[in-house]
């Protein structure tokens, strides 16, 4: 059994997940065979266009799928626990998810003003988590979440613990959901796009944030973003999502210094740094930024072959007739699917 106070330890590792959906033109599927692992202590950033399967993958993991949409989750999810014990989170009955849900795993959610009950204080939220699972009585529980936010860095914090989501700014209701996520001491902290919507000087601040969290407390964390700068500066390893599956993974070094995979390289020709370097210009003289041609295929009408194949420039016949597997990159280190990239090993 392994130790889970081994900062070598994996703490969750994902084989060959795929989730779908039940929609009024039959059932869909939206993750395919997805897999990855994040070892204790260090960050998994999961990144891609919107609609690419990062939420669904998040979601799938927490088990927060609506049951209306008669989800169907497959493949496996082993969590490693504080107590050393490796458990397949697929297979728990749903009593016993609850006990790891909001308590060795948490998420903090995109949009906080859709996420915090706008019916209770901040405070009552956070303690409500600490009654459930720490067992906290009511006034141990209201100290431990002024304390939170004092954590988080909220000013006044024991006048803030009692006013409502409304009562806050962005910032500080996406520090409410920071501390909400970490009022138990989670060992996986899920931050699905956490600073979307604030502006920059407070996405800096929440990030920066955080990754302080992250280095006192030791805990994992998957990050989903679609801000590659975010990507290059606070994450150890990164996937890269395109049409529910994993085109590419490895450390975040590496991707970003030799992407193999063509839809990477398109992600990083985006970035307005790239732009300065390709120096390419309109009419007017000014910077040009590059774009993917073309929109992610539909999840109803998938071409048969590489889903990224009809916005590649290297596409060919072999890529239109087959997918193409997840191949090892040989003295890179990291995977990727596609029949066209460097350096892959036979």
């Amino acid at each position: 059994m392994t130790n889970s106070s081994d900062s070598n330890a994996v703490r969750i590792e994902v084989e060959s997940l795929s989730t779908s959906f039940m929609t009024d033109h039959g059932r869909v599927q939206s993750v395919r065979d997805v897999s990855f692992a994040i070892p204790s202590g260090q960050t998994l950033a999961l990144v891609g266009e919107s609609g690419s399967g990062k939420s669904v993958t998040s979601l799938s993991l927490m088990g927060l799928h609506a049951r209306t949409s008669l989800p169907e989750v497959g493949g496996r999810a082993l969590f490693l626990r504080r107590n050393g014990q490796r458990v397949s989170l697929f297979d728990l009955p749903e009593k016993e998810f609850r006990t790891l849900r909001g308590n060795e795993m948490a998420m903090i959610f995109q949009e906080p003003m859709t996420s915090l009950n706008p019916l209770l204080t901040v405070g009552e939220q956070i303690a409500e988590a600490t009654r459930l699972h720490l067992a906290y009585g009511r006034k141990e529980a209201w100290a431990h979440a002024q304390r939170m936010l004092d954590l988080v860095e909220i000013p006044a914090a024991a006048r803030r613990v009692s006013e409502y989501p409304h009562e806050l700014s962005g910032g500080m209701r996406q520090r409410v959901m920071i501390a909400l996520a970490m009022a138990c001491s989670p060992t996986l902290l899920i931050a699905d796009e956490p600073t979307t919507a604030l502006d920059v000087t407070i996405q800096a601040q929440i990030l920066a944030l955080i990754g302080r969290l992250q280095k006192e407390t030791g805990m994992s964390v998957l990050f989903i973003t679609h801000n590659l700068g975010v990507v290059a500066q606070y994450a150890d390893n990164v996937a890269v999502m395109y049409a529910g599956k994993i085109v590419e993974m490895g450390d975040v070094r590496r991707v970003f210094a030799k992407p193999a995979h063509p839809y990477t390289q398109a992600l990083l020709n985006c970035l307005p740094a790239m732009a300065k370097k390709a120096n390419v210009r309109d009419g007017h003289g000014r910077l040009r930024l590059a774009a993917i041609e073309g929109q992610v295929s539909s999840p109803f009408n998938m071409p048969p072959g590489c889903a990224f194949s009809p916005r590649c420039p290297l596409a060919d016949a072999q890529c239109d007739a087959a997918a193409p597997e997840s191949t090892r990159l040989e003295n890179q280190g990291g995977y990727v699917r596609c029949f066209k990239a460097q350096g892959v090993v036979a």
